[in-house]
């Protein structure tokens, strides 16, 4: 029964690609913040190993800590996102947040990720111009 009790690796690209889901984000935004390409995050996203200065990058990127992304669990983003929606509802500060709480304010980043979909559809549309007036 010793199988039973062992717990599967860390696979750092699915931590990466379900923060990033969580959070909204699409491949092609994150690449674009990275300097990247979307197939490159792709990639990164399907890899078991993630290196320490790319997972910086997009921990950075994301708005949250490069530990967040390593500890993600579905259940535990739920559970820290209520706690932090009743905490604030209760007039409670971040600060009083179990230890667990991803550092960033949630408004803050939905603002943050609404402009950087605003900025990638305003280059689609730019790039779909320069396709017809091409042509």
């Amino acid at each position: 029964m010793e199988t039973a009790a062992r717990k599967r690796p860390i696979h750092l690209g699915d931590h990466v690609r379900r923060m990033r889901t969580a959070l909204g984000v699409k491949q092609a935004t994150l690449a674009n913040e990275l300097g990247t390409t979307q197939q490159n995050i792709s990639r990164i996203e399907q890899e078991e190993e993630v290196d320490d200065a790319t997972l910086e990058k997009i921990a950075k990127v994301l708005g949250v800590t490069s530990e967040a992304i390593r500890n993600f669990t579905e259940e535990g983003a739920v559970f820290h996102i209520q706690n932090m929606h009743d905490n604030a509802s209760a007039g409670a500060g971040v600060g009083n947040c179990n230890q667990h709480t991803f550092n960033f304010n949630a408004v803050e980043k939905i603002v943050e990720l609404y402009e950087a979909l605003l900025k990638s559809e305003r280059e689609k549309i730019e790039m779909l111009e320069r396709m017809l007036k091409n042509q």
